[in-house]
């Protein structure tokens, strides 16, 4: 009974092809089409696509062109950052009325600690009854993923898309990880599994047996880890923005990046989260970090550290781009992150705080207030500027 008690329950909530879900539910013509979210510029990217946009091989980061290719029938929409804003906050206002511990991954994701909730009819009924709010109050979709862990609950999430619900028990775990392909571990991208099936590893199940030695030679100092991912173990904590020492977003991709422009743009998407949330708490910070995840689960980060503080969106760009045009992207990027951290409040520092550049304070609170295809002046500035 005691151990029941206790058992930790994790939920992962991943919303379904959201932003082209938004601009369904505020365009029901669209219902049915392959819609691709990303505009109408040649030099863009696919930002999402509704499933029906999927069956073609259409992809999240596809340049936009290669994305008319494969589907001439599309219906491109530029991205409403705004809009999709408005209603990240609307369902993350659900997730915070349902659990103290939130962690906000993306504009469209988030861990919940659901452990010890059994008085209030427990954790598989708790993460249906969030499911069924946002279907019911904002007419989205989203797929759930229940576990002990936040590795097994956001695998759980995806197994079953769009609108799945999948729980796994600790009891469960190894049987269902065992059979599974090596990548559905998350950071594990194409070059990583090419050289595990040098050994004759394909499976999870063969990765979580497999000499640590061996290992080693793939994954260098992340072989650990892997291991015990492998064999579904997992300890990080779901932790509260409130209770973060840093602000930051980070994204996975479907699909490896080995595009500078395509990789600036991603960058780009997540210092616009990582502006917008640091305003919105009253926040900036000296430091600026950079976190890139290879195909082949090799992981660097670079951190900038500037004498004034940073929180507007052109600041936090402007030095993550310079670090990412220190890297050399070709072997394929798997995961981007942008944080920001030696957090202050601006009162702190009044002479490097938020009222030293009329424009871009007015620029930035127009963003705040609009969220404009995601702060499209930023990306031709940073192109502009781009040594060919």
């Amino acid at each position: 009974m005691q151990q029941s008690v206790h058992q930790r329950w994790i939920m992962h909530v991943d919303m379904d092809a959201f932003y082209a879900s938004v601009e369904i539910l505020d365009n029901p013509e669209l219902k049915g089409l392959p819609v691709i979210v990303g505009g109408h510029s040649v030099r863009g990217v696919v930002s999402t696509c509704s499933y029906e946009a999927r069956k073609f091989g259409v992809h999240s980061a596809m340049p936009l062109f290669e994305a008319k290719r494969l589907c001439p029938q599309g219906v491109f929409v530029p991205v409403r950052m705004d809009r999709y804003v408005e209603m990240s906050s609307k369902i993350m206002g659900i997730f915070r009325e349902t659990s103290p511990l939130v962690e906000q991954l993306s504009i469209d994701e988030a861990f919940l600690d659901l452990t010890g909730m059994e008085r209030l009819g427990g954790a598989e009924t708790i993460a249906h009854k969030v499911q069924d709010r946002i279907q019911e109050e904002l007419k989205l979709s989203a797929s759930v993923g229940l576990a002990p862990n936040k590795f097994l609950a956001k695998l759980a999430s995806d197994m079953r898309k769009p609108h799945g619900f999948v729980r796994i028990t600790p009891e469960e775990s190894a049987g269902l990880l065992a059979p599974l392909p090596v990548t559905k571990v998350f950071g594990i991208g194409h070059s990583a599994e090419e050289k595990l099936k040098q050994f004759g590893i394909e499976t999870i199940g063969q990765l979580a047996v497999s000499e640590i030695g061996l290992l080693r030679r793939v994954f260098g100092v992340n072989a650990e880890q892997v291991k015990r991912l492998a064999r579904g173990l997992d300890d990080r904590p779901v932790v509260s923005e409130e209770e973060a020492k840093s602000v930051g977003r980070e994204t996975t991709f479907d699909w490896d990046l080995t595009d500078m422009d395509c990789c600036r743009d991603a960058v780009l998407d997540l210092c616009g989260q990582v502006g917008w949330r640091l305003r919105r708490e009253h926040l900036a910070g000296h430091t600026v970090t950079l976190k890139v995840k290879f195909s082949d689960f090799r992981m660097i980060s670079r951190s900038s550290t500037g004498d004034r503080l940073v929180a507007w969106d052109e600041d936090i760009f402007f030095l993550a781009e310079q670090m990412l045009r220190k890297i050399n992207v070709k072997p394929g990027v798997r995961l981007l992150g942008v944080s920001v951290s030696s957090l202050f409040r601006p009162e702190d520092e009044p002479v490097l705080g938020f009222e030293d550049n009329e424009r871009m304070q007015k620029r930035n609170q127009a963003i705040d207030a609009l969220k404009n295809k995601f702060g499209e002046n930023i990306v031709k500035r940073g192109i502009a500027g781009k040594k060919k």
